[in-house]
């Protein structure tokens, strides 16, 4: 499968303020059969997130989508996924792939310097934000816009790197994003706004479509 289209990451904390099962969401989410999915669950202790992983896994699996962890190597080795997400203060792309030379490894940049950097490892992946200003992270860094995602589009096409624009991707955002990124990150797009789970099929194969007719 390409690495091209709707890229959606589940939160496990936002899901968890509002009384929602990751897995109920996710097993949702798949229904859009997205090229990638990203398990973000950063207040979750170990034990925890590798049970959460492992339950994805085989839903991932049918979907046909490529499972990533944020953050965490060893517990999506143990989990069986099939990459990890790994931001500027994590274990770098080379550690990783010594540590697990099996998994797939996306990289968060938040500048062109990351970028360029990042580009010369040849991860499986690119990310590149917030293109947008975001609620997903507590202290996000600076927004890099459209214009600068443009050209760190040339910068990833050059390089043979999918590129992923991440940060405040809302449906009115989507087709700039899509306009020049190969896949496109999304979190509170996915997010019900009154703790029911009925819409978040339905809206995942909106944006998946939308990116879909690029």
């Amino acid at each position: 499968m390409p690495l091209r289209g709707l890229y959606p990451i589940v939160d496990a904390a936002a899901l968890a303020a509002r009384g929602l099962s990751p897995l109920s969401f996710t097993e949702r989410v798949l229904e859009a059969r997205p090229p990638l999915l990203q398990l973000r669950a950063k207040a979750l202790g170990g034990r925890d997130t590798l049970e959460l992983l492992r339950a994805l896994v085989p839903l991932a699996r049918r979907a046909g989508t490529l499972l990533f962890a944020n953050d965490r190597p060893d517990l999506a080795l143990l989990a069986g996924a099939d990459g990890v997400h790994v931001g500027q203060s994590d274990l770098p792309l080379a550690e990783v792939r010594r540590f697990a030379p099996g998994l797939k490894v996306g990289v968060s940049t938040h500048d062109e310097r990351e970028l360029e950097a990042a580009l010369a490892e040849e991860p499986d992946y690119v990310a590149f934000g917030p293109v947008f200003p975001t609620r997903s992270k507590a202290a996000p860094e600076p927004t890099v816009g459209v214009e600068r995602l443009a050209a760190a589009a040339v910068l990833a096409r050059r390089a043979r790197v999918p590129l992923v624009a991440i940060g405040g991707i809302d449906r009115a955002r989507l087709e700039q994003a899509g306009a020049h990124a190969d896949l496109v990150a999304v979190i509170a797009a996915l997010l019900p706004g009154d703790a029911e789970l009925g819409a978040v099929a339905g809206c995942a194969r909106e944006l998946s479509a939308v990116l879909e007719a690029r």
